[in-house]
């Protein structure tokens, strides 16, 4: 027997025909590069996505095509969305601050047939325009000096146009992973994982969105599908403030102007925020909800927000869960927990939403599940409905296992409330004596040394113990520190056992084009390293 409920398949671009219907009116700003701004609301962004839709059929582009965009956060790049994705094309964002061959790899992976890009990034499409081969059609997003410029491209069409219909398991969006080991992988993601994630990220413990909502997203479109947000924000009709510079003076001035009162960005920004208050006394306003991740917060950048009575959402995911794994929510205890034990929870990486599961497994012994203690670390696993099953263009599914776990590549502890604690990355984690050593907490008590500017911690072989750590250490400007120093300084931070067996001082640690640290190249540049 079956149900007796409407088909009404979930289709990416519902959401922007609910967003123009009920929340049409609601405005949405753009702050561009040279100071200008522009203003724009729902029903506008539907009615050029449209336009869109009619200017790619007229170019021969149809479903299951890629469209490329390489672009910083504004209105014009959110119509490319849901143009891209309306004409049944698979929408690829392209991440400026890679390498250029890892955007030549990506984008002949992709096979994209259509680049939408700023103007700011033309030295990049001209160095790259003869490596693209696939590339047929370059759009200018607001400059019309040598492509065509997107606003006259979709000017010269009405409106009048349908989406392209379909299935919702469909493809609609592809994000690429950084790249850290091996060539970036592609994450092909469907209208269905799509819209429950937006509707999961709609929930107070997540983004916490409402009609009434302002939001300043400083992570960029270009990073993991931005969060999910331009699906979610459209969801609810949310006002978007978008910034194509990330400057703190500008962003604070947005903040101010336009209400704001919801901000999602990675630790950097905010640490140049905070720092930006503290140089000119001013302070943020409306807001009260900033979500942060990338890489973990610091624990005195939570207690400082908390106390300006700001709701700090601490998140975890990657490009593989669409992103959203985790966030900081509330506990069901919050109101008894003192101050400084909210910061302690907020610190944590947070409990999944409905629609995730989290376990952690023994990392010699895969088919072992570990207990959620709090203490009891292993290789975390995640499966939902917005989890990756295969890689774009693989043919084995992404390291699942028959119940459909994937492995994430990070290590972990689950305590007994459901919180995720981030310890280490598989890859990284360091084994000495049979032990597990974790590189993240030695570099994250390295980095507390006044005179350290950066840290990180490899494991080197060992003729006893099969591997020992070492501390790769970059000075503050004019510092003066020596390996003694830093011995000495984390000796009661971490286990005796886990101390450095030696620290090497270098000018800069090697980071990958995302700006994290690159651990591949550390290893290559130790490689000939040895220890006695």
């Amino acid at each position: 027997m079956l149900g007796a409920m409407q088909d009404w398949d979930l289709r990416v671009t519902r959401i922007v025909d609910h967003a123009a219907r009920e929340n049409g009116p609601r405005e949405l700003v753009s702050r561009w590069a040279d100071g200008s701004e522009t203003r724009t609301n729902w029903a506008e962004i539907r009615h050029e996505a449209l336009r869109m839709v009619q200017a790619l059929r007229r170019l021969g582009i149809g479903p299951g095509d890629r469209i490329a965009t390489l672009a910083m956060n504004h209105t014009r790049h959110l119509v490319s969305w849901y143009g891209a994705i309306g004409i049944g094309g698979i929408l690829h964002t392209l991440n400026p601050r890679l390498f250029d061959d890892q955007l030549e790899y990506i984008v002949n992976h992709a096979e994209d047939r259509v680049l939408c890009y700023d103007a700011a990034f033309q030295p990049i499409v001209d160095r790259m325009r003869s490596r693209w081969p696939t590339v047929e059609h370059y759009i200018c997003f607001d400059s019309a000096a040598q492509e065509r410029h997107f606003e006259d491209w979709i000017a010269a069409e009405d409106g009048d146009a349908h989406w392209a219909g379909g299935d919702e398991r469909d493809p609609c969006m592809l994000c690429y992973t950084s790249g850290t080991t091996g060539n970036p992988k592609g994450v092909l993601y469907e209208h269905r994982s799509t819209m429950l994630h937006a509707i999961a990220s709609l929930q107070p413990a997540v983004f916490d969105f409402d009609a009434t909502a302002v939001m300043l997203p400083v992570v960029p479109m270009f990073h993991a599908a931005s969060w999910g947000l331009p699906w979610s924000g459209a969801a609810c009709g949310v006002k978007f403030v978008f910034s194509a510079v990330n400057d703190p003076a500008v962003l604070c001035d947005l903040l101010h102007r336009e209400g704001v009162t919801h901000a999602a960005g990675v630790p950097t920004v905010w640490l140049s925020m905070l720092q930006h208050l503290d140089a000119t006394g001013e302070d943020l306003g409306k807001l009260r909800r900033v979500i942060c991740g990338g890489s973990a917060m610091p624990r005195a950048m939570i207690a400082r927000f908390e106390g300006m009575d700001i709701d700090v959402g601490h998140a975890w995911g990657m490009t593989e869960t669409s992103p959203i794994g985790t966030t900081g929510s509330r506990p069901w205890n919050w109101d008894a927990l003192s101050f400084e034990q909210r910061v302690d929870a907020k610190a944590l990486q947070g409990r999944v939403p409905f629609g995730v599961e989290l376990r952690c497994v023994d990392l010699d012994d895969p088919t072992k599940t570990l207990p959620r203690d709090g203490k009891t670390a292993g290789a975390l696993q995640v499966r939902g409905p917005w989890v990756i099953k295969r890689y774009f263009k693989a043919e084995a599914d992404a390291a699942l296992s028959p119940e459909q776990w994937f492995d994430t590549g990070d290590v972990a502890v689950i305590h007994a409330d459901g919180n995720l604690q981030l310890t280490d990355r598989t890859k990284d984690v360091i084994k000495s004596g049979g032990e597990w050593i974790s590189s993240v907490e030695l570099e994250n008590a390295a980095v507390g040394h006044p005179a350290v500017a950066e840290a990180a911690a490899i494991g080197i072989a060992h003729p006893k113990w099969d591997e020992r750590p070492i501390l790769v250490v970059v000075r503050k400007p004019g510092a003066e520190v020596e390996a003694q120093d830093i011995l000495g300084f984390l000796a009661d931070k971490v286990a005796k056992w886990w101390l450095p067996d030696a620290v090497e001082f270098v000018d800069e640690i090697p980071h990958t084009g995302t700006g994290k640290i690159s651990k591949k190249d550390l290893r290559e540049q130790f490689r000939d390293y040895r220890l006695s």
